[in-house]
């Protein structure tokens, strides 16, 4: 039997760790295993040759993606044609559901199984997106068990693989360990995360910093971590860290340990929110859009909350500061009492945690293939 094909498209660097992982996984079963498609430098070090290089993908917000339309159209228009004719077993769209989904349903109508691994937050707004799903994609991998439900009810194909990266985030994080680890003394820590990319840096990095300067008078002795996603981010915040004087360490990725070495969390609305819930950290949530995409999101989400500890909770454990509610007085108001004490915010965090840790690549490797059991 010829060896298995696996095409794969992962839009940006949440999607590149559970590619990496899924193929590893899938790898462990069929060594022989080959993949195709678009990753990040995770996925191509697992031995997928990338077509193109995934930053192309990695746009957010609605008014911000018009900008980059033609180009992103075009390339998929390429991309699905270069897959047709290369015919692997199965497509794999992970995350990206703008660009993925349609690539799925056009794969399917020519006979290629389809699977989408993370769910689009379909259940938020756009709910008509699931008829699309429906008819695109042979199954959905979902992180997180709400979703599931979701699906399970609008009759599509589901499994609940859990979280990544509630497997490989301690249950217990050692706070002191990673304090040495980035050289951080013994007062109060707080992280700042304006997220990963260039618009939400440049949207939140100075509110995030005008925050941390007020915060510096209620909290006396506070040091600050920034962890910057790349290069190009580092560079876009010490511009903006210019004329000011803040107790700052600035970190290239190392994410994880800033949350293992905080004490709080000042943090964008995303995937980083659910690292912080798994590092059991006390967070603020901030978020601003442009304000023509904030207006149209308004009226479309259905969901009253916009981070994933709310959304898991299904009540709100953290506090969501969000477009004109998020002032740099309101963030440093509503982070100094966390930074003294969070134990009420987190005391929820680990049970969350253990829903969530369920070995999800090998989870998700074992779904794709009884899929393709036929084959």
């Amino acid at each position: 039997m010829a060896p298995l094909c696996v095409a794969l498209v992962a839009g940006e660097a949440s999607g590149d760790i559970l590619g990496s992982g899924l193929m590893r996984a899938l790898k462990a079963r069929h060594p022989d295993v080959r993949f195709i498609g678009v990753g990040g430098p995770l996925m191509e070090a697992e031995g997928l040759q990338s077509y193109f290089p995934m930053e192309r993908l990695a746009v957010m917000g609605l008014v911000e993606v018009l900008g980059r339309l033609r180009e992103l159209l075009k390339r998929r228009k390429l991309l699905i044609q270069t897959l047709i004719d290369a015919k692997p077993d199965v497509f794999i769209g992970i995350d990206a559901p703008d660009f993925t989904l349609n690539i799925e349903l056009k794969l399917r109508q020519v006979g290629i199984k389809t699977v989408h691994y993370v769910s689009p937050s379909v259940w938020a707004w756009r709910q008509k997106r699931v008829l699309k799903i429906r008819e695109g994609c042979d199954l959905m991998l979902t992180l997180l068990p709400f979703e599931a439900r979701f699906y399970e009810e609008q009759g599509v194909p589901v499994r609940f693989v859990g979280h990544p990266l509630a497997d490989t985030i301690p249950l217990q994080a050692d706070r002191l360990a990673a304090r040495a680890a980035l050289g951080l003394g013994a007062g109060p820590v707080v992280a700042l995360m304006p997220g990963s990319r260039g618009g939400e840096v440049g949207r939140l990095g100075a509110l995030f910093l005008d925050a941390a300067e007020r915060l510096q008078q209620q909290v006396p002795g506070v040091h600050f971590v920034l962890p910057c996603a790349n290069a190009a981010r580092r560079a876009q915040v010490e511009h903006m860290l210019e004329g000011r004087q803040l107790p700052l360490t600035l970190l290239d990725g190392q994410s994880h340990q800033a949350l293992a070495a905080c004490d709080a969390v000042l943090i964008a609305s995303g995937t980083a929110t659910l690292e912080a819930l798994l590092y059991k950290r006390p967070m603020v949530v901030a978020y601003r859009l442009a304000p023509l995409t904030y207006w149209i999101l308004k009226r479309l989400v259905k969901s009253p909350y916009v981070s994933l500890p709310n959304l898991l909770a299904q009540r709100e454990l953290v506090p969501e500061l969000l477009q004109d509610a998020a002032t740099s007085d309101a963030l440093a108001n509503t982070l100094a009492p966390l930074v003294r004490d969070g134990s009420q915010q987190t005391e929820r965090f680990d049970e969350i945690h253990r829903t969530l840790r369920r070995d999800a690549s090998n989870q998700a490797a074992e779904a794709v293939l009884a899929l393709l059991k036929d084959r």
